[in-house]
C-alpha cells in the first residue's frame, strides 16, 4: 500500500494505482495540461472510497510506502483505467535486427494468395 499526498491531504491506495497516478501526472504535466481523475482509496476506517484529483501542471503528487497488515484491496481496474488514459506513456516500438546466430527462419508471406477458411 502507498500513501499519496496531494494538496496537503494524504490518502491510501494500492501500489499499482499510486504508480500509475504518478506516471500519468507527470505525462499530463509534460503536455502542459491538467486533467481530473478519480482513484479508489482506503479510508482511516478501512473502507473503500473514491478520491477526485486534478493532475498535471501545478499539481504535485507524492507516493510513499505505508505499513499495511490487512489484505490489500484489488484496485487493478482503477490502475488499468489510469494506464488507458490518452496521455499515459506507452512503450515505443523499435525495429530490431534479427539475431544472426539465431535459429529463426524468415517467414515467407504471400499476401496475394487467398487464405483458407
Amino acid at each position: 500500500m502507498r500513501c499519496v499526498t496531494y494538496a496537503g491531504e494524504t490518502v491510501m491506495t494500492t501500489d499499482d494505482v499510486a504508480a500509475s497516478l504518478v506516471e500519468l501526472t507527470a505525462a499530463v504535466a509534460k503536455e502542459g495540461q491538467a486533467e481530473a481523475v478519480s482513484i479508489p482509496i482506503v479510508t482511516d476506517g478501512k473502507k473503500v472510497a473514491q478520491a477526485e484529483l486534478v493532475i498535471g501542471v501545478g499539481n504535485d503528487v507524492l507516493s510513499a510506502p505505508v505499513a499495511w497488515d490487512d489484505e490489500e484491496p484489488d484496485f487493478a481496474h482503477a490502475a488499468a483505467e489510469l494506464k488507458n488514459h490518452r496521455l499515459f506513456p506507452r512503450p515505443h516500438l523499435r525495429a530490431v535486427e534479427p539475431d544472426p546466430d539465431g535459429d529463426d527462419e524468415p517467414i515467407d508471406w504471400d499476401f496475394d494468395q487467398p487464405t483458407r477458411a
